[in-house]
């Protein structure tokens, strides 16, 4: 009678595991998309600090700014804010990417930096 049920549930792993496929899957593409968003923070922060360092010395921010950042993200912003005082500040917003093509960026996150001017001086 043993012998019987032993070969009732043979496959049952193999089962499983199928059905935990699309989980697993599921659940590193959500974890792969946190990894972008993280990077996009990052991202965003340099590419403003660039821009804030090239503003302070009078040359074009947003062409620093953008300079890094790859084609899949999307940039706007990096100008020069001079404001007040001797601080010049940069905002630059960049979208994150969908790690599914062609559904464009999720949503945006702003990367602010600010710099004290400079003066050039030639030699």
């Amino acid at each position: 009678m043993r012998a019987a049920y032993r070969d009732d549930d043979r496959g049952q792993v193999a089962i499983e595991f199928l059905g935990m496929v699309p989980l697993i899957l599921i659940t590193l593409a959500l974890l792969w998309q946190v990894v972008l968003v993280g990077y996009t923070y990052t991202l965003a922060a340099n590419a403003a600090d660039e821009g804030a360092r090239a503003c302070a010395v009078g040359g074009d921010g947003p062409a620093a700014a953008s300079r890094h950042i790859d084609g899949a993200w999307t940039i706007s912003g990096g100008g020069c804010d001079e404001g007040d005082g001797d601080m010049v500040h940069v905002k630059v917003t960049l979208g994150v990417p969908a790690l599914v093509p062609g559904i464009g960026d999720v949503f945006s996150v702003v990367g602010e930096a600010g710099a004290v001017r400079e003066e050039v001086t030639e030699p």
